[in-house]
C-alpha cells in the first residue's frame, strides 16, 4: 500500500470517523462540534479565499462513501480489495428494465419531465403500493419521483421540519439521517435501541423519548432497517403507532426502501402508512435500487398526503427539478413488467448469503449477532472485545493488513460492532469471512 494512502488513512480514522458527535451530551453541545474536515467556515476570510457556508462545520462526509473511496483509490493503485461497505446488489437488472431505457433512448424520450415524474411511473407506483401495500395515493397529487430515494428522505425532511424542531432517530441508524435533520436547521436525538431486541424501537422507550423532547417534530423509521436488517413487525409497528397517536404533530418519515428484501416465513413488511391513523401523517419513501438493483438508475419516490407531496414538489422545482427521463422508463418497466418469480428468487438468494455469513461469524471467537437480522442485506455484528471496542481502528488495520473493507458501527450509533453488507456473490463473501476469520485469529 502506497504511503500516501497510508496517510489518507490515518486522516480517515482519526478526523473522519469521529461520530461521537451524536451522544446525547454531544448533541446538546453540537455548536461546538469540530469538523470532520477543516472548511474554513468561519466569518473571515482563509488565507485559502472566503469562507464556506458556517453549516458546514456540522456535517460530517458519509462514512460508507469515505471507505468507498478509500477501496477504489487501492484498487486504482493496482491493489485488489475485497469489500463489503456498499449497500449495492451484486446482480443486474432485470432484461425488461434495460430494454425500457434503451426503447426510450431511441424513442425520443429524452427531455425533462414534469417535476413530479411521468405520468405512467406515478401511475405504476400507486398501483404498487395500492396492490401489494394496501396503501391508496394520487398519482396526480400525491406521489411525487426523485432523484433516488436518498433525495426524496432529504426532500421529506426539509418540508416536515425547520430551525428549532427536532428529529428522533432511533439508533443504529443509516449516517445521513442525523446528517440531514442538521442539515434542514434541526437538531437530531437519537434514540437508543437494544441488541437483545435485535435493535428495533421499544415502543415505552418511544414514548419516554418524545415527552421528553416536546419539539419533536419528525421520527424516522427505517423498516426493514440499514445497518441492522433488522424488521418490524406488524405488531410491533402496531404498538408504535399506538405511542404516536399521544403526540399529533409528530410526522413519520417511514423508508421503506429495503422491503422487498424480508426474510421471515410470510415474507411481509407492513406499510407504516396502513396502520389505522397513520396515513395522515406518514411520508413513505421508496425506490428500486434495492429491489431491482437499479441503484444507478438513481430513482425513487415519496407518497404522502398531497400538503406534504405539493411542498417537496416545490422543493424538488427548484433543486434538481425531474429525475431522468430514461430512468423513470425503466422504473415503469421495473413495477409493470418484471415477473414476481425474479424478485422472489432474489430473496432465497439473499438469505441464502445472510445465512452462510451468520453461520461464518458464530464460528469466530469474540464476535457475536444477537439476533439475525430479517431483512435488507446487512449485518452488524458486535466486536466490541477486539481493540478494546475502537470499530474504526479495527476497521483500518482490516484493511491494511488482508485489503477487506468494512464499514465501522461508530459511523451507524453503534460503537463496537462493524457492518457488513452481503449483497455480493458466493465467492467474494467466501473470501471476505475467511480474511475476516485470519485476521482476528492473528490478533
Amino acid at each position: 500500500m502506497s504511503t500516501s494512502l497510508l496517510n489518507t488513512l490515518a486522516i480517515a480514522s482519526t478526523l473522519v470517523y469521529q461520530c461521537a458527535a451524536f451522544s446525547p451530551s454531544a448533541l446538546s453541545n453540537r455548536h461546538h462540534r469540530i469538523s470532520s474536515i477543516e472548511l474554513h467556515a468561519d466569518a473571515t476570510t482563509s488565507a485559502e479565499g472566503p469562507p464556506l457556508n458556517p453549516l458546514l462545520s456540522q456535517i460530517k462526509p458519509s462514512k460508507t462513501v469515505e471507505v468507498f473511496s478509500l477501496v477504489k483509490q487501492m484498487e486504482a493503485e493496482g491493489e485488489s480489495v475485497t469489500s463489503l461497505c456498499v449497500g449495492e446488489p451484486d446482480f443486474a437488472p432485470p432484461l425488461s428494465v434495460l430494454d425500457a431505457a434503451t426503447e426510450a433512448m431511441k424513442a425520443g424520450q429524452t427531455r425533462y419531465t414534469a417535476v413530479t415524474g411521468t405520468a405512467d411511473l406515478r401511475n405504476a407506483i400507486a398501483e404498487d403500493l395500492k396492490t401489494r401495500k394496501g396503501v391508496e395515493y394520487n398519482p396526480v397529487t400525491e406521489i411525487v419521483v426523485g432523484n433516488g430515494a436518498k433525495q426524496c428522505v432529504y426532500q421529506g425532511l426539509l418540508a416536515s421540519c425547520g430551525a428549532g424542531d427536532e428529529v428522533i432517530v432511533p439508533a443504529p441508524y443509516w449516517p445521513s439521517y442525523p446528517e440531514m435533520a442538521l442539515l434542514v436547521g434541526a437538531s437530531p436525538v437519537v434514540l437508543e435501541t437494544a441488541v437483545e431486541d435485535g435493535y428495533l424501537i421499544n415502543p415505552d422507550e418511544l414514548d419516554k423519548c418524545l415527552a421528553d423532547h416536546p419539539k419533536a417534530k419528525v421520527l424516522m423509521l427505517c423498516n426493514p432497517s440499514n445497518p441492522t436488517g433488522g424488521v418490524h413487525s406488524t405488531e410491533l409497528l402496531t404498538k408504535i403507532a399506538k405511542v404516536l397517536e399521544k403526540y399529533p404533530n409528530v410526522v413519520i418519515l417511514a423508508d421503506e426502501i429495503y422491503e422487498r428484501l424480508v426474510y421471515t416465513e410470510d415474507g411481509k413488511c407492513t406499510s407504516f402508512a396502513s396502520l389505522p391513523g397513520m396515513w395522515e401523517r406518514t411520508i413513505t419513501l421508496n425506490g428500486l435500487s434495492k429491489s431491482h438493483a437499479m441503484t444507478g438508475f438513481r430513482l425513487g419516490y415519496l407518497a404522502a398526503p398531497a400538503r406534504f407531496a405539493k411542498a417537496v414538489s416545490v422543493l424538488q422545482g427548484q433543486i434538481t427539478s425531474c429525475a431522468s427521463s430514461v430512468s423513470q422508463a425503466a422504473g415503469v418497466a421495473a413495477l409493470k413488467e418484471v415477473d414476481e418469480s425474479w424478485l422472489e428468487n432474489n430473496v432465497v438468494i439473499m438469505k441464502e448469503k445472510r445465512d452462510y455469513v451468520l453461520s461464518e461469524l458464530g464460528k469466530m471467537e469474540g464476535v457475536s449477532v444477537a439476533v439475525p437480522p430479517n431483512g435488507a442485506f446487512y449485518v452488524l455484528p458486535d466486536v466490541s472485545k477486539y481493540y478494546n471496542g475502537d470499530d474504526t481502528q479495527l476497521c483500518l488495520d482490516l484493511l491494511k493488513r488482508k485489503k477487506l473493507a468494512l464499514v465501522p458501527g461508530e459511523s451507524f450509533g453503534a460503537p463496537g460492532t462493524v457492518r457488513i453488507s452481503y449483497a455480493t456473490s458466493m465467492e467474494e463473501l467466501e473470501v471476505a469471512m475467511t480474511k475476516l476469520r485470519e485476521f482476528l485469529e492473528s490478533l
